[in-house]
């Protein structure tokens, strides 16, 4: 079958599957996501044993390892993706809800209510959790869903579609609700770009040349979902211990990920108290550093930061590190170097951490916490569909709520204008 006929043969059947969607219930929705969870735990081996051959082939293509990372899967991960759909299950439906309502004063009522997208194209690359997570969410906010991962994960997508589609339509789901795109040819991907006719809404996940790559090529509207350029400063009142767990956790704990931090401000008050503990303890978990001059003072092994690396997502253990004189010069290198994802300022200063928030342009801004946070999970989302950096027309973690739309109902006596 070529990309054309399975595009289109997939698109017309989600088309016909968001219309029974739009008004399936709640009840037989949760039972899908409930039934889904399960048969992923109970074909786990299955899905271990597909994930196996992608990590193969990803380690014999010298795929870096952080991203080798986000594609592997065990039983702890498929524990979580299951956890993810029974956590959706318990959300509250979207589809539906009143959203306001008035009255005019001719008498028309107006109530304005939520509604699904129809049918969402996810556009990823190599984690295929993600398909777990964008088919319940797309599911429990009543829209049918084409996946079109990444052909580095091509064989575990497969299996996972399978497991949660055939769980999905036994619970009385309509078929053709999950689809995977199980080509392989890039080609496909700028086809999916221009299928107006059955898709009504794209949102990519992924690197900056991806999510370029939609933006400028599609004809079908695009929610963007956006690179992780994350900052943390620390400020001079800063906890010295806090700033050092929060900045060791924002780029250690999982740096090929797009909350995770990406560039290190201090504020030069502190430099001298805070910056070799902080440094020594990022070179012992293997953290290249690249640092302007003030931080090269502080450790041997620092190297020249360059203009690039302020700008640079990593999503590696590399991370660029900047001594600055103070909050407004933080604020201001975020706003020339920032993609709007998450900021985060560690201080005690109530007025600081307020300007901060007020000031830094971005859809998550944190006082005293990791930037790692920002995640539909973490949110109490169950899951998310990406992290929008837009603002049309969500932002930050997308949940239920972003995956609809509204309509408004309005009823009349015989009202004419």
């Amino acid at each position: 079958m070529d990309y054309m006929t399975e595009l289109t043969a997939k698109g017309k059947a989600a088309k016909q599957a968001a219309r029974k969607l739009a008004i399936l219930s709640a009840t037989v929705k949760n039972k899908a996501l409930v039934a889904m969870a399960a048969a992923l735990a109970a074909k786990q081996d299955a899905i271990i044993a597909a994930n196996a051959k992608d990590v193969d082939r990803a380690v014999a293509n010298n795929m870096p390892k952080p991203l080798i990372d986000r594609l592997l899967l065990n039983e702890a991960r498929i524990k979580t993706m299951a956890d993810a759909l029974r956590q959706i299950a318990v959300l509250a439906d979207p589809v539906g809800e009143t959203v306001s309502g008035w009255q005019r004063p001719n008498g028309l009522a107006i109530i304005k209510v939520r509604v699904p997208l129809g049918v969402i194209g996810i556009i990823y690359e190599a984690r295929p959790n993600v398909t777990v997570d964008a088919a319940g969410l797309c599911l429990k906010a009543g829209n049918a869903v084409i996946l079109r991962g990444g052909s580095e994960a091509i064989d575990s997508n497969k299996v996972i579609t399978q497991i949660i589609g055939e769980a999905a339509y036994a619970a009385g789901v309509p078929a053709g609700a999950i689809a995977l795109v199980e080509t392989t040819d890039r080609q496909a991907v700028t086809a999916m770009l221009k299928l107006n006719e059955y898709v009504d809404v794209i949102i990519p996940r992924g690197g900056a040349g991806l999510i370029r790559t939609v933006v400028e090529n599609s004809t079908v509207p695009v929610i963007e979902t956006g690179t992780g350029v994350c900052h943390t400063f620390v400020d001079a009142t800063a906890d010295l211990g806090m700033a050092q767990d929060i900045a060791f956790n924002a780029k250690v704990s999982r740096p090929g990920v797009c909350n995770a931090m990406e560039t290190l401000l201090v504020h030069e008050v502190v430099a001298a108290q805070f910056l070799p503990d902080m440094l020594e303890r990022y070179f012992k978990a293997g953290v290249e550093i690249r640092g302007c001059n003030q931080t090269r003072q502080y450790h041997p092994a620092v190297k020249p930061a360059t203009t690039e690396d302020w700008a640079a997502e990593f999503l590696d253990l590399i991370l660029a590190v900047r001594v600055v004189s103070g909050l407004e010069e933080a604020i201001e290198h975020i706003a020339a170097y920032s993609t709007r994802h998450s900021e985060a300022i560690i201080t005690r200063d109530y007025d600081n951490a307020r300007r901060f928030q007020r000031e830094v342009d971005a859809a998550a801004v944190y006082v005293n916490a990791s930037t790692r946070f920002t995640d539909g999970f973490e949110f109490g989302f169950g899951a998310e569909i990406g992290i929008s950096t837009q603002k049309l027309h969500a932002r930050g973690p997308m949940g239920l709520a972003e995956l609809t739309t509204v309509k408004y109902l309005v009823n009349g006596t015989g009202q004419i204008r």
